[in-house]
């Protein structure tokens, strides 16, 4: 994940940040969903994708159900931290001592 100027998911407005939330808890919403599952106004979601997109970290796509729309989901797993996250190893859980 590249950042424009610097900018990382911390230095985010809080709006963005519960925007970024939502997409990582609930996956690919629209706009009009996010507003809802966020309880924001349409106007500041707008410009949280938007800043959200300008970062790299949101893709938009065509929501096929309705092509008036744009389909919004996160570009990879990031963490809360803004740093890209890694598999931890997992354990067979056959082999467990």
């Amino acid at each position: 994940m590249e950042a424009t100027d610097g900018e990382d998911i911390e230095d985010l407005p809080p709006s963005a940040k519960l925007v970024f939330k939502v997409l990582e808890y609930d996956g690919p919403l629209t706009q009009k969903q996010i507003v809802e599952e966020s309880m924001l106004s349409a106007r500041t979601v707008r410009y949280a994708l938007e800043r959200l997109e300008e970062i790299g970290i949101v893709d938009e796509d065509i929501y096929f159900a309705d092509a008036r729309q744009s389909l919004y989901r996160l570009e990879e797993p990031v963490a809360a931290d803004g740093s890209g996250v890694e598999e931890s190893p997992k354990k067979d859980a056959c082999c467990a001592e």
